[in-house]
Formats: C-alpha cells, sequence, structure tokens
C-alpha cells in the first residue's frame, strides 16, 4: 500500500472507510424488494414490491452504482487520490490536479445534502410512505437515515483533502 505525500488525519482516514457503510443499510434495503418481499410498503404504493426484471435490474443497479460512488470518497484519503494509477490508459502516472478532486467532491456532497433533505423532508409525518406497521418504517428508516451523513461527510473529507493537497502548494511556495 503506497502512502500519500502528506500523512492523511487519522479522523479522514475513519470517516473515508466508513462512508461506504453510510450507504449499505440503504442497498441491503432495496435488495429486499428484488427478492420479493414488500418491505412492509402497503400495496397501494407503486411499486410497492418488484415485479419485472427490469425493475429488478435497475434496483440491483443501484445499489451497486451507490456503492461504487461512496468507494470515490477513499480516494480523497489514498494515493490513487492524488497520482492516476498507472495500469489506467493515457493518464497512469499522472499527477491529479488537487481541484480535479475537490470541485466534484464539493458539488456531490451538495448534492447529496440537498437530495437526502429534500428526500427526508416528510419522513418523520404521516404524508412519508405509507407502511403496514410502524415496525416497517422503523426499518427502513433506520436503512436510509444514515444516507444523511453521506454528504457532510463528503465534505469534510474534501476539506481535508484541500489542506493537505492545496494548503501544502502555498506553504511550499
Amino acid at each position: 500500500m503506497s502512502t500519500t505525500e502528506r500523512p492523511v488525519p487519522r479522523w479522514a482516514y475513519r470517516l473515508a472507510h466508513a462512508v461506504p457503510f453510510l450507504v449499505l443499510p440503504s442497498s441491503l434495503w432495496r435488495l429486499g424488494l428484488v427478492f420479493g418481499s414488500t418491505m412492509g410498503l402497503e400495496a397501494a404504493v407503486e411499486p410497492g414490491y418488484v415485479m419485472g426484471l427490469g425493475e429488478k435490474l435497475y434496483i440491483v443497479g443501484l445499489s451497486v452504482f451507490s456503492e461504487l460512488v461512496a468507494l470515490t470518497a477513499l480516494g480523497l484519503v489514498s494515493r490513487w487520490g492524488e497520482v492516476v494509477p498507472r495500469w489506467i490508459p493515457v493518464a497512469g502516472g499522472r499527477r491529479v490536479h488537487p481541484y480535479a478532486a475537490i470541485v466534484p467532491a464539493v458539488l456531490g456532497s451538495l448534492a447529496l445534502i440537498g437530495i437526502w433533505t429534500f428526500g427526508f423532508r416528510d419522513a418523520f409525518s404521516d404524508d412519508f410512505l405509507p407502511f403496514s406497521g410502524t415496525g416497517w418504517k422503523v426499518l427502513m428508516l433506520a436503512c436510509y437515515l444514515p444516507l444523511n451523513l453521506w454528504g457532510p461527510a463528503l465534505l469534510l473529507l474534501t476539506w481535508a483533502y484541500y489542506r493537505r493537497r492545496v494548503s501544502a502548494l502555498a506553504v511550499a511556495v
């Protein structure tokens, strides 16, 4: 395992490794739909359960995609966030310009904060999804609430990356 040019704060390293686990519960909850459970959603909700192959592939794809995006947080604390891995054609071995990571990470953080703030606007009211029981709603909320931490966590990691990569350049010059 190669190290970064400047040391990564221990809290940032741990947080970056925790980010995929913030996304995992919601992915697992969605997979319950793929395997035939209604996950407590009342039949009036469409789709309360997944019927076709296309819907199942979409849900599996969404879960895999979410986890892959969450794993990109590791680039903010890893060597491959500073130098493109050699096995990547054309760009392999080149330095990553700090803002090539910072700008998408900040935009992604803000988008995640907006998405999950909007998505949970009615979560604790009667205007939320109808469930067949309170336990099912609690389970769904327990699986999805960690997503509200994803955006702020990514923003903190981006700040640590900025301080390590950009602030270091300003001091060195």
